[in-house]
């Protein structure tokens, strides 16, 4: 009885203070601030914000979760941005992984509607995967990383609406109590045109796989028995399916996350495959994953001898050579210009990638094309190592693809030395002298041997179908 008084109380004094709010807006409009509203509605009561009014003696309730202070999305979007915009984050695995965990975080504070949630989840990654695309077009493995996500969406939502075809139905064809005017329940956060294609794949014959496992396809949709509460079973199920798919979502970001963190060891472990004993290793500039498949070779008891290109003006081919000798590796530094004289020594060139395109070319580090065409004069096997994340769903000459970008000409050049030439000496105001220092090279796929992947050796003229398993169609242009 305290507790209905105190509400009816609440309720007269809220409905009379709205009442002189209303009156005072016709003579000369206001809008006093929410905190004011919450003010008076606890101080009507004698109360303060952190009493309840659920039972008659008044007490001081537990802290609620949903106070607590939530990550701003949109901050740590535009922090990244801004980061991929004055590349602090080098390196395509480094920025891979950061990316897809920042995705992660936008699906997780998304707020999906009962309905289409597929698409709600795709626009909301679109979105800000087009500001991380335009931070910086170069790193092409936001943009693949972007479009992985979208295809994990669009895979566990017609993974779902297939299951509810093959189940759900059988169920509501089952039960001749329930749909006589044929309604139906239907497939609430679905869109139609998912439904049919869950249910064109219902009707496909068993795959190979599934024939050789032993294990019928129908066996992974559970069939529950329509006796009891058939009506309220049956749409608590439909209704857990539309949940489920951002859970299904997060767990397979959650994959591609550990998928991009153990790629480097997916590729070293077939180090040992490639490398033989005695054998003369060219590579060029600076790589990770060519380091750990060169260490892992060497743990394998083979013996080798590994040639670095110093890979100027960066001379990221030092750096190379130092975390070489230190895992005990015969190295031998060359300028970049003695490539073609050292290749007839050479027994393979094992270079690391920037992008695979789709059509199997290779973009690398500068001065790699100069090394594939030395390879391919004297027969010696052109070697691409590269993660997953690294496969570009893209062709060389999309207008969206941006194969390279100028670095300062400081790091060729001193301008103290060479200011004379700087100088503007023409009427027309163009400099004497220009530098060019680009950062990648173009390698096209009919000078490469073999590509490397976390999931294994394939050949350039096969790119094209490994990059159909990872991306969409309709998520190439985004």
């Amino acid at each position: 009885n305290y507790k209905r008084y105190l509400y009816q109380r609440v309720f007269l004094e809220r409905l009379s203070y709205w009442a002189f709010v209303s009156a005072a807006q016709t003579l000369r409009p206001i809008k006093p601030p929410a905190s004011h509203y919450l003010v008076f509605l606890f101080n009507s009561v004698s109360l303060s914000p952190e009493y309840s009014l659920s039972t008659s003696s008044p007490h001081r309730s537990p802290p609620s979760h949903s106070h607590r202070k939530m990550p701003d999305v949109q901050s740590m979007v535009l922090e990244f941005v801004n980061k991929l915009r004055k590349r602090k984050i080098e390196g395509s695995q480094a920025t891979a992984r950061c990316t897809v965990e920042l995705l992660r975080s936008v699906i997780s504070h998304h707020r999906v509607p009962h309905a289409n949630q597929a698409s709600a989840l795709i626009d909301a990654v679109k979105a800000v995967g087009a500001q991380l695309v335009a931070a910086n077009p170069v790193e092409l493995a936001v943009g693949n990383v972007v479009r992985r996500v979208l295809h994990i969406i669009r895979e566990e939502d017609l993974s779902l609406a297939t299951a509810a075809v093959a189940g759900l139905d059988l169920l509501d064809a089952s039960d001749d109590d329930e749909d006589v005017n044929g309604k139906g329940i239907g497939y609430p956060g679905m869109s139609a045109a998912v439904v049919a294609a869950a249910a064109r794949s219902t009707l496909r014959p068993p795959s190979l796989q599934t024939l050789l496992e032993g294990t019928p396809e129908s066996a992974t949709v559970p069939y529950t028995s329509s006796s009891g509460a058939d009506s309220e079973s049956k749409t608590a199920d439909k209704s857990s399916i539309t949940r489920k798919l951002k859970h299904d979502v997060i767990e397979g970001v959650n994959q591609l996350i550990h998928e991009i963190a153990g790629c480097h060891e997916q590729i070293a472990e077939q180090a040992v495959e490639h490398i033989h004993q005695n054998e003369v290793i060219l590579t060029l500039g600076s790589s990770r994953t060519v380091l750990e498949f060169l260490c892992a070779a060497k743990e394998k008891k083979r013996s080798f001898r590994v040639f670095v290109a110093e890979g100027a003006p960066r001379y990221q081919g030092h750096l190379l050579a130092k975390e070489l000798v230190a895992r005990g590796l015969q190295t031998t530094v060359i300028t970049d210009s003695a490539v073609f004289a050292m290749i007839s020594r050479v027994n393979m060139v094992i270079i690391g990638a920037h992008a695979v395109m789709a059509n199997g070319g290779v973009i690398g580090p500068v001065g790699v094309n100069m090394a594939a065409l030395a390879a391919k004069k004297h027969a010696v096997p052109f070697v691409v190592l590269a993660g997953s994340h690294k496969l570009c769903p893209l062709y060389p000459h999309n207008p969206e693809v941006l194969l390279n970008e100028l670095r300062s000409p400081s790091e060729l050049l001193d301008f103290g030395e060479f200011s004379d030439c700087l100088d503007f000496g023409t009427g027309s105001g163009s400099p004497l002298l220009q530098v060019v220092n680009p950062t990648f090279d173009y390698v096209p796929p009919s000078l490469v041997s073999l590509f490397i992947t976390d999931t294994g050796g394939h050949n350039p003229s096969y790119m094209y179908r490994l990059i159909a398993d990872y991306y969409s169609a309709d998520d190439l242009v985004m």
